[in-house]
């Protein structure tokens, strides 16, 4: 079993982390950078190691850091959370050739499904439906991507081969706008990933985002823990999720099946999603996640597995103690992402925290780091801490969450409380007619 975990990451993720360390009597590392010395699990961890100021591509990102720090505390094992470089498959070697244990997939794994063209190919070789797409890597002849886009069909949408967290996306509803934004798209994806490879896909315009979470042993063995509803969406960011989705129940979980075969097949090893769009009662595959999922709890809460603990048994080489059959879907979950953002115009708002009161009861589970006299730093990711709720149904689950809402007291900055709360009152959102345009159609 592993001894010594050295955490490669910041926030609620760090301290989720940690907990499920103490569970299984691990004990923990925490790295910072120079502005995150205060953070909740670098205090409650055994030991901590600042390992650069605070730009992440000096700290976070810097992987010889890292590494440096696992030598000098003798760590065994790291796990990088998710962001940051929880899919660089550079940093898997790294941590590997340097005797350490990574938290996540093999590194041909990551390659294989952490590349979306890769994975799409993947998925096809297994009869998974895919979107009608340019089937590799644009190249820089405008004629041909032309006669490619007209082919498909606009809306087209670009992407980044290597992206994630809805960065390296573009819709491209004009042909004469093509050429340009494929060049927009490549620069993006190059200062985000370091790979301006992108690909291009039909765009579909009403579906709903759905996710399929998998655990792998490595060994050939693999179970699914059930889908997630994902349609609530901001710019390809996602604001709020719920387990189970509310689609048939047989179609989701013949998808289900289809991906624990994959998994077998390419002996996955960890926790993994696999992502789909659902438009007229068909899923479309479009891409992989190869680590642990901001939204993980709505599935933990319906299922009762806990996920990283899994991970971290996993990368110990044990094998899945879990078949298929002893997981039951109960019962409904909802999950608001909570942001210290201005919920009108979504402009950042870090601050101290003066007084900090999250909410509580039956049913109520609140991930976060913050405490009152925290002062939250400009130069990370604006989310502070998810609330879920968990109940018998979606319409006591959604008036569960109204109500943790109400309860949640933060002064001194602003936060996206309003605007959940404005999604659970709304009407369409109650009868769950939703898609990933929710946000901009009906409350923005």
């Amino acid at each position: 079993m592993i001894k010594k975990l050295l955490i490669a990451n910041r926030g609620e993720i760090a301290l989720r982390i940690l907990r499920a360390c103490r569970e299984l009597q691990i004990k923990t590392v925490a790295v910072h950078s120079t502005a995150d010395r205060n953070l909740k699990h670098v205090k409650l961890s055994d030991e901590s190691v600042c390992i650069g100021p605070s730009n992440s591509l000096k700290s976070y990102l810097n992987i010889p850091a890292i590494i440096s720090a696992a030598e000098l505390t003798d760590s065994d094992s790291i796990h990088p959370g998710y962001g940051f470089l929880s899919e660089s498959s550079d940093f898997v070697s790294a941590v590997e050739d340097s005797g350490f244990i990574f938290i996540g997939p093999t590194i041909e794994n990551m390659k294989n499904m952490g590349d979306k063209i890769s994975a799409i190919n993947i998925m096809k070789e297994h009869g998974i439906s895919c979107i009608e797409g340019s089937l590799g890597k644009l190249d820089s002849d405008t004629k041909k991507n032309q006669i490619l886009a007209e082919k498909i069909g606009y809306p087209i949408i670009l992407k980044a081969t290597k992206g994630g967290g809805g960065l390296g996306i573009r819709v491209v509803y004009d042909p004469e706008k093509l050429s340009n934004s494929i060049d927009m798209t490549k620069t993006e994806a190059k200062a985000s990933f370091g790979d301006e490879s992108i690909y291009m896909e039909k765009f579909l315009e009403n579906p709903r985002h759905i996710e399929i979470q998998i655990l792998g042993d490595g060994k050939g063995n693999a179970i699914h823990l059930g889908e997630r509803d994902c349609s609530i969406q901001r710019r390809n960011q996602k604001v709020l999720e719920e387990a189970p989705s509310t689609l048939n129940r047989k179609d989701c979980e013949n998808l289900a099946k289809k991906c624990v075969e994959v998994c077998k097949k390419i002996m996955y090893r960890g926790a993994g999603t696999f992502e789909f769009l659902y438009e007229k009662g068909e899923f479309f595959f479009i891409e992989m996640n190869t680590r642990i999922q901001v939204e993980h709890p709505v599935t933990e809460f319906v299922t009762g597995i806990d996920i990283v603990k899994e991970q971290l048994q996993i990368a110990s080489n044990q094998t899945i103690t879990y078949h298929q059959n002893d997981i039951n879907i109960k019962g409904h979950s909802i999950q608001c992402r909570i942001n210290a953002e201005d919920p009108k115009t979504f402009l950042p708002s870090p601050g101290t925290l003066n007084i900090y009161h999250p909410p509580g009861g039956p049913g109520i589970r609140v991930d976060s780091h913050i405490y009152s006299g925290y002062t939250i730093p400009p130069y990370y990711d604006s989310m502070i801490g998810k609330i879920i709720s968990y109940s018998k149904n979606r319409e006591s689950a959604i008036e569960l969450m109204k109500n943790a809402l109400i309860e949640t007291y933060i002064d001194g900055i602003k936060t996206n409380i309003p605007l959940h709360q404005k999604i659970l009152e709304n009407p369409n959102f109650k009868k769950n007619i939703i898609d990933v345009h929710f946000l901009s159609n009906f409350i923005l």
